[in-house]
């Protein structure tokens, strides 16, 4: 048993406790309250954190911690399809040395900044899997582009359906054909997988799906690429209408919207989820988020970093902090729920991840409180790396 103390205790389930602790029984949390009505029921050794926030480690919805090592690699390009381009020709200079080594780098990045879970998008996976020092969901990106006979999820399922967390995400609408998509969801439901996908990412993919122009399609079109599902509908608005995703997949992105993809998902109830990584859409320029219109249609939005092949780190805070900047309007405990609760019900661990709560898992962090303004505006505003991280009841 061990009893954690801090000025703060952050729980995501009711208000911040102040002189706040937390008994941790092996892997879970086993109480939380004020110190003074837990020192009578748990005497003994007490870590004090002092002048702290004791809060829930944070949950990085979107990530591909195979690109750390293209950190500064791709200067922004012109258009999102040449920026493909380069990182494609950079991926092909990579071995699985330096991938296992670029996962490894990420990984510590994450610890860095307070992530206790990732959801880990991955264009190629090891095999064996590296350790994972944080829960970490895997996302191998399945793409089918230049061959859809090709059942590219069996190899994956071949060789990692046995990984604790397993995920399956077709790439995009425009690299994975629409059987893959049906493929990948019948299983996922059968095995309970978690699904995502990027989707309405860029102006470019908008203008292939919706006018049959741009560089993304000329390209693709140049490969062979099947383009009879352009022409009619936006990227959204294809892929919904066709039936390849829906509520309850994790849609990476969704920056381009139509005013008729806001009608589709007022009309077809979710739950409807999404993953914004701020700090990348700005190093593409994509025309503003609109957070505001999906927030009041429902829609529960998570944070992510993408990668640092277009970040420069995978810090969540920083995330929080530009998404800000660009709405305003949100409160910063909204934006705490963004990296705690929200991905935590995406993620099917509601009550198990991002909360401090009896029965969850003891997944924690502490950063340094002054006792000045409001709690959540500091953790927002945190600019240091976690000096305290604790991972299923460890301290790392």
């Amino acid at each position: 048993m061990k009893v954690v103390r801090a000025r703060v205790v952050v729980t995501m389930v009711g208000d911040p406790i102040d002189d706040g602790a937390v008994v941790v029984s092996g892997r879970t949390v086993e109480a939380v309250g004020p110190w003074r009505a837990l020192a009578s029921r748990y005497p003994g050794e007490v870590e004090d954190l002092g002048d702290s926030i004791l809060m829930p480690g944070l949950i990085n919805a979107h990530c591909h911690l195979d690109y750390t090592r293209l950190c500064g690699v791709i200067p922004p390009r012109k258009s999102f399809a040449a920026w493909m381009g380069q990182i494609n020709a950079a991926k092909k200079n990579l071995t699985e040395s330096d991938i296992i080594c670029s996962i490894a780098e990420g990984y510590a990045e994450l610890r860095k900044w307070g992530t206790t879970t990732v959801c880990n998008l991955e264009a190629y996976l090891p095999k064996p899997l590296p350790p994972s020092p944080v829960r970490t969901w895997w996302l191998p990106e399945l793409i089918d582009v230049r061959d859809p006979s090709q059942r590219v999820e069996e190899e994956v399922l071949r060789h990692f359906g046995g990984v604790p967390h397993l995920g399956l995400c077709p790439h995009a609408p425009y690299t994975a054909s629409p059987g893959l998509y049906r493929r990948v969801a019948r299983i996922a439901q059968e095995r309970g997988l978690l699904l995502s996908t990027h989707l309405a990412e860029s102006a470019d993919e908008e203008a292939m799906f919706a006018r049959r122009e741009g560089p993304l399609f000329e390209f693709l079109q140049s490969i062979g690429r099947p383009m009879d599902d352009c022409g009619r509908y936006s990227s959204f608005g294809n892929a919904v209408r066709n039936g390849l995703v829906g509520p309850g997949w994790l849609l990476a992105h969704v920056n381009e919207l139509a005013e008729a993809d806001f009608e589709w998902i007022a009309a077809h109830p979710g739950p409807w989820r999404v993953v914004h990584c701020p700090l990348s859409h700005a190093y593409f320029g994509h025309r503003p988020f609109p957070w505001r219109r999906l927030h009041e249609l429902g829609v529960e939005i998570s944070l992510g970093t993408d990668s640092l092949a277009s970040n420069e780190s995978l810090n969540l805070f920083a995330e929080m902090r530009q998404a800000w900047r660009t709405n305003p309007w949100i409160t910063s405990e909204h934006l705490v729920r963004s990296v705690t609760t929200v991905p935590a019900r995406a993620l099917g661990m509601s009550g198990k991840l991002g909360v401090i709560a009896p029965g969850a898992y003891a997944d924690l962090i502490a950063l340094p409180f002054a006792g000045e303004g409001s709690v959540y505006d500091a953790i927002v505003a945190n600019p240091h790396p976690i000096p305290w991280f604790m991972l299923e009841g460890n301290r790392c």
